[in-house]
């Protein structure tokens, strides 16, 4: 039987429209070949499993899992999408190593009434930790299904005590060029700043993020800290995440921001909604040659879909 590898996508499926068009903006724009050259360059080796990491003891198996089989290993931490670190699928593996996950805090601030500064070992300890197998969808109509680890979001929700004004999360990630290369080129308005609705917040499927199959997050996969909202696309679950503030008014969100008219503030997973530049009806599971029928919600309707009951699902996308 044939496997179909990442490398075997076509790159029409796998380029957003921003990211091509800044490329060649790029290349027009004068001194542009500097600061592409600036970027550390990529060994192309891949890490089949990383010898001596961290592993999480005592991990609880959450009911919430899907029992599909998983994505292998290698594939999940190394066909990535983390632009920080450059637009291809295996920048982040090298260029990561820049980062620093220690020491690192996580500011929590806005409409709250006890804003904090958490340092990540604070984090590791507010909650029991379980494992959690979920299916991730990207809105490059490829998915992977992959053990994550972590808690609800819900618990450190609590510890801040929101206000009745607290209507959205904002989710900032790291702004810092010199650890994080891809910041260097205009491809988003940095920092990447993700946000859910207080609702979806606080939704139990809504995982804070500190590993995946069983051990300690890598730094291409969002370390030390990021979010994982498994009935949306992936890139609404922001990685390396520095600062989360509660607001009244929706925020503009990273993609959005870039190109309103493909990315939407919701960015539920839904096959009846096309992307603009291709469809979303079916997708290709890493690992798996022939694609597959796109689920409602990415299969997490039955815990999720109440939470737009009358919202009409083309307009808020």
């Amino acid at each position: 039987m044939l496997i179909h590898k990442p490398s075997d996508i076509r790159p029409s499926e796998i380029t957003p429209r921003v990211v091509y068009e800044n490329r060649r903006r790029l290349m027009q724009a004068a001194g542009a070949g500097a600061a592409l050259a600036s970027l550390p360059p990529l060994s192309g080796a891949a890490h089949a499993q990383r010898a001596g990491a961290a592993r999480f003891a005592d991990l609880r198996k959450s009911p919430f899992s899907t029992g599909e089989p998983l994505t292998a290993y290698k594939d999940a931490t190394t066909y990535i999408n983390f632009y920080e670190f450059g637009t291809d699928k295996s920048s982040p593996v090298e260029r990561s190593k820049s980062l620093r996950t220690r020491p690192w805090n996580v500011v929590v601030e806005g409409e709250v009434r006890r804003p904090r500064t958490f340092g990540i070992e604070e984090l590791l300890k507010l909650a029991p930790m379980e494992e959690r197998i979920y299916r991730l969808r990207c809105v490059e109509a490829w998915s992977m299904v992959i053990p994550w680890v972590g808690y609800p979001l819900a618990e450190l929700i609590r510890q801040v005590e929101p206000t009745a004004n607290a209507k959205f999360v904002e989710f900032h990630t790291l702004l810092d060029p010199k650890q994080m290369p891809g910041q260097r080129l205009p491809v988003l308005d940095w920092p990447y700043v993700e946000g859910l609705r207080m609702d979806e917040a606080m939704h139990p499927l809504t995982l804070l993020t500190f590993g995946l199959y069983g051990e300690v997050l890598p730094n291409q996969n969002g370390a030390p800290v990021r979010m994982v909202v498994p009935w949306k696309y992936g890139f609404k679950s922001g990685k390396s995440i520095v600062r989360i503030r509660f607001v009244e008014k929706q925020p503009v969100v990273a993609w959005e921001r870039s190109n309103p008219e493909e990315y939407g503030f919701y960015s539920n997973v839904n096959p009846n909604r096309d992307h603009p530049r291709w469809s979303q009806a079916r997708e290709r599971r890493i690992g798996e040659f022939f694609k597959r029928p796109t689920t409602m919600f990415n299969g997490y309707a039955e815990q999720v879909a109440g939470l737009y009951s009358g919202m009409d699902l083309n307009r808020f996308y």
